[in-house]
């Protein structure tokens, strides 16, 4: 049996850092560019969240999920989201069985597509929401539930879903709470000039080989464990509360451009995403504390997909983005100033947050900030 590439290294665990370098070095080898997206992703992916990836076909997005699964060692599923799928065919179904010998019917489960590592929802706005609905309890809380049965899911569990932006014919929009279940929304761009002409370059002169483990399995546990001990400080928690609640146009802490540009502002999971994912983001450049940088870097996909935009401002053509920089700079947090903390303040925003994290378990560890 031909021994893995990873039996081959050392076998003490090496840090989370180390271990993005080699999966960003796998990756390299088929992925040429997209340093950022697959930034975001190895950021959602090790903070326990799912990405959503707003881009047209053909930029990769499907070699990158499944390339991700082959480094790490995971188990890869896809599905097509089309408009006639139904809720049994990615959650899985009951199937009524019999005995040859004795003749007793009973049912047994067979388990759809969505029992992976890595799930790839491809094109999920084209599928009714009935069937969108089935991801939620998954995304969630990492199980399945069928005839009553609850069917835990393997672990990790990470979903990327992707969405065409130009073809709008015969989809329906995502629900404003599956949107808010995804911890970023990634914008995938065409690749510039010169990193286009290598990919086709490359593409077309060799055969795509199959790529080989770069870690021992156990170590993503030990991975997950190190990011959870990152530690989020008090001005960062203030900060990021600070933000979101500035994108509420009804709110007494909303801001006037909220008031203006905004319908709808992000809700607690927003500020909850920001922390967890700038926790990650600390973890992968190899700090054990998250510093104003980490914020900044996760604060647009945390909240792109969580706000809505007025009418007036679809009708200047302004994009969640540049709404929410606005709102950032007129709150003054793009002065690179760090809030003062409030010990008053500090003891209710963290008492609240913890009370937040209740109906979000993938949060629960984050109330050990200090």
């Amino acid at each position: 049996m031909r021994a893995r590439k990873w039996d081959l290294m050392e076998t003490e665990y090496v840090g989370v850092a180390e271990l993005q370098k080699r999966v960003r070095d796998g990756l390299a080898t088929r992925i040429i560019g997209q340093d950022d997206i697959i930034q975001q992703v190895l950021t959602a992916f090790f903070s326990g969240g799912h990405v959503l990836v707003i881009g047209v076909p053909g930029l990769a997005k499907t070699l990158l999920i499944r390339s991700l699964a082959e480094l790490l060692d995971l188990q890869f599923s896809r599905v097509q989201f089309t408009p006639d799928l139904m809720p049994q065919d990615i959650t899985g179904t009951s199937i009524l069985t019999s005995d040859v010998e004795t003749g007793e019917r009973t049912f047994r489960f067979r388990k759809g597509p969505i029992f992976a590592n890595l799930l790839l929802g491809d094109e999920i706005n084209r599928t009714p929401p009935k069937t969108q609905a089935a991801l939620l309890e998954a995304m969630e809380e990492g199980q399945v539930t069928v005839m009553g049965d609850r069917h835990p899911l393997p672990s990790p569990f990470f979903v990327m879903a992707t969405q065409n932006p130009l073809d709008q014919e015969g989809t329906y929009p995502l629900p404003f709470t599956q949107l808010d279940r995804f911890a970023f929304q990634v914008m995938l761009d065409y690749p510039g000039a010169e990193e286009e002409l290598n990919v086709v370059s490359t593409t077309t002169a060799r055969p795509e080989s199959a790529l080989q483990p770069v870690v021992p399995g156990a170590w993503l546990t030990r991975a997950i464990e190190e990011v959870e001990k990152v530690e989020i400080p008090n001005w960062a928690l203030l900060r990021a509360t600070k933000i979101v609640r500035s994108t509420r146009p009804a709110e007494e802490d909303g801001s006037e451009v909220a008031a203006e540009l905004l319908a709808h502002g992000a809700g607690p999971r927003g500020i909850q995403t920001i922390l967890r994912t700038a926790r990650a983001r600390a973890a992968l450049q190899g700090r054990n504390t998250v510093i104003a940088q980490d914020l900044d870097d996760v604060i647009l996909p945390s909240l792109r997909h969580r706000v809505v935009l007025s009418v007036h401002a679809e009708a200047e053509g302004l994009t969640q983005d540049t709404v929410i920089q606005r709102i950032r700079e007129s709150i003054g947090d793009l002065d690179g100033q760090t809030p003062q903390v409030d010990q008053g303040e500090m003891g209710f925003f963290r008492r609240w947050l913890e009370q937040l994290s209740e109906s979000t378990p993938g949060f629960r560890t984050s109330r050990r900030v200090n």
